[in-house]
């Protein structure tokens, strides 16, 4: 597998890939991305991707250097450029073997050394195709660890937590404590110590049956695949809850899982270094991925 870049509509080698240091996105973060993934070689629900660009440029006052159209088209011109022999990686979900990992970025572009937006001019577009980096096979049947850090959701470097921005220093931080002390992902807490998200992904947890998540209002971002699942459970009749939700209710929950675009809908098992409830990957966990993996497979056959 090859990894490419894409900027502004040309096609590079990563060698050759290069941004001005006086790139607002470097300087600042003031810049809006999406991650989209494939299966069978194709981006999965795409258009919820696109719009959410949208929604977060829109919230940054960033006018974005590509329509929707242009957008798709370099996706998939930078898709098919990064096909390529890829070699076997031991362990991998076989839904995940040989797939691709887009990442779209849109800059304010470049400007005078001021934090003024009005001084950006050429804004700056980068599409990115390598190989998709997603938990192993095991994870799923096993579960991961979390931890719930000290970092704070919505502490000073993020510019708008509910758009998907590049500045994302606390998540960065907290992904760094997490990491630390052995765990596969962070949680976050806001200042009244209430759980909001994940540092790269959404939070579920289920008690007596019934799925509880934070709600949109705490100022997280709108998950891809948050919503997917949402739709999916409630479509199979499994009752979902988005409200406030405290550490409590983590340690009390029958079973965690996250979700996110690589990850799918990944078990966690371990939080704080303790068991959740028995340890084991639970039920609802369990057939929810199975119907994520079946939507993610009809979408693909589809095309």
């Amino acid at each position: 597998m090859t990894t490419v870049v894409n900027i502004q509509g040309q096609i590079v080698p990563p060698a050759e890939a290069a941004v001005s240091v006086f790139d607002r996105g470097f300087l600042y973060g003031d810049s809006v991305y999406e991650v989209v993934r494939t299966y069978r070689q194709e981006p999965f629900e795409l258009e919820r991707h696109l719009a959410r660009l949208d929604r977060s440029a829109a919230r940054l006052g960033l006018g974005l250097p590509w329509d929707g159209r242009r957008t798709r088209e370099e996706i998939l011109r930078t898709l098919a450029a990064s096909q390529g022999e890829d070699p076997p990686e031991e362990g991998t979900a076989p839904w995940n073997a040989g797939q691709r990992s887009l990442r779209v970025i849109m800059t304010r572009g470049c400007g005078e050394l001021e934090l003024d937006p009005a001084s950006a001019r050429d804004p700056l577009a980068i599409v990115m195709a390598s190989p998709l980096r997603a938990p192993k096979q095991v994870s799923y049947r096993e579960g991961v660890a979390c931890r719930i850090v000290g970092v704070r959701h919505g502490a000073k470097g993020d510019a708008d937590t509910t758009a998907k921005t590049g500045a994302h220093l606390s998540n960065v931080l907290a992904t760094r404590e997490a990491r630390l002390l052995g765990a596969h992902e962070a949680f976050l807490l806001d200042r009244e110590g209430l759980v909001t998200e994940g540092a790269s992904s959404n939070v579920f947890l289920v008690r007596g049956g019934r799925i509880l998540t934070p709600p949109l209002a705490v100022g997280i971002l709108e998950g891809v695949t948050r919503g997917i699942v949402i739709e999916l459970a409630r479509e199979a009749g499994i009752e979902v809850g988005e409200g406030s939700l405290r550490v409590e209710d983590l340690t009390a929950a029958d079973e965690i899982f996250i979700t996110s675009t690589a990850r799918e809908v990944l078990p966690v098992t371990t939080l704080d270094g303790r068991v959740v409830r028995s340890g084991q990957v639970g039920e609802v966990t369990t057939r929810l991925h199975a119907l994520f993996r079946a939507r993610a497979d009809g979408a693909s056959r589809a095309r």
